[in-house]
């Protein structure tokens, strides 16, 4: 089979290596799947460079989301087990955890609906408990976690404030439905905010970004007002003031959505059915923006890395190099 390996740390783009190799063999508990397609996140990135929390053997195969094919012919989602990541036509998974891939979806549309909406949901409802009526702020709002958040928060009933960088991005954050898009490049976030919510903030502040964007969510954070920290895609981790958290009495959340899978993965069923039935009725439907062949896998990772992506942009082994549609 052909499979994406990195057997050296860097950039995506220069790291990665399509190669020919043998089909990964399953382990105990473990089953073989058929790659319908492969979603690309942030730690897909982070892994190649070497800068992520779970750091596989050299060489490895990157793609820790997928769609696949069981051999009896079910379609599931999965977290494929590394080194044998998605980005190949076969992956191995995790039998006990695979999840049903909801019909409503399409193969790349449901290899998007794993990781990114799921980090959502526990991060708005487990987490900061977010309320109907009440205001919620997504920075990156155009992105693959930020898109995600902003359906959930609107189909929980939120105003939803969407931060994005750039005039493109600000029409997609419209387009999913965002109350307000605030363009960090082109206006200020801080004032802007303070504006949108009549000087009171935002009630729950979702960041998958870190670095300056914290920062601006500390001063627009309302009273007993939530910040939810995801990820820190800015390369930047801040330090918090906790005397400012205190004062401002604020809540600072860290959310590692992967723990669930350990701690507590009852849970993680139970979102993936909640979120099985937000899809049936149209209220969350993952943003692909791309659909590209296998041969185009280290490009895309690249440019995800690079930030220039809007939505999720998913690997498709079906699809013929030179047609990403």
């Amino acid at each position: 089979m052909q499979a994406w390996q990195v057997h050296q740390l860097g950039e995506p783009s220069q790291v990665m290596q399509l190669q020919d190799v043998e089909r990964p063999v399953p382990g105990e508990g473990q089953v073989l799947l058929k790659v319908r397609a492969a979603n690309i996140n942030f730690p897909d990135v982070l892994m190649c460079r070497g800068h992520y929390q779970v750091r596989p053997p050299l060489p490895f195969t990157p793609g820790v989301e997928i769609c696949g094919e069981t051999e009896d012919g079910r379609r599931v989602l999965a977290n494929p087990a590394l080194p044998h990541g998605g980005f190949a036509e076969y992956a191995v998974a995790d039998a006990a955890a695979l999840l049903p891939a909801p019909d409503t979806l399409d193969d790349a549309e449901a290899a998007a609906l794993h990781i990114g909406y799921q980090t959502g949901w526990f991060g708005l409802h487990r987490r900061a408990r977010l309320e109907a009526g009440e205001t919620l702020l997504v920075h990156a709002a155009a992105g693959g976690v930020g898109s995600a958040a902003v359906q959930l928060g609107k189909a929980a009933g939120a105003t939803v404030i969407g931060v994005v960088g750039g005039a493109d991005k600000a029409a997609v954050a419209r387009e999913l439905g965002c109350d307000v898009v605030i363009d960090r490049r082109t206006q200020d976030v801080i004032a802007a905010v303070k504006e949108a919510t009549g000087g009171r903030g935002a009630d729950v502040i979702y960041d998958p970004v870190g670095g300056e964007a914290y920062t601006q969510s500390t001063k627009v954070v309302a009273f007993e007002g939530r910040i939810v920290v995801v990820g820190f895609a800015s390369g930047s981790i801040p330090s918090p003031a906790l005397n400012h958290a205190l004062v401002k009495n604020y809540a600072i959340l860290g959310l590692h959505w992967g723990l669930y899978g350990t701690k507590n993965p009852k849970l993680i069923l139970h979102c993936h059915e909640q979120l099985t039935e937000l899809a049936a009725r149209g209220a969350i439907k993952p943003l692909v923006s791309e659909r590209v062949p296998l041969g185009g896998g280290a490009a895309a990772v690249q440019r995800v890395g690079d930030g220039v992506t809007t939505g999720r942009v998913v690997v498709v082994p079906s699809l013929e190099n030179g047609a990403a549609a």
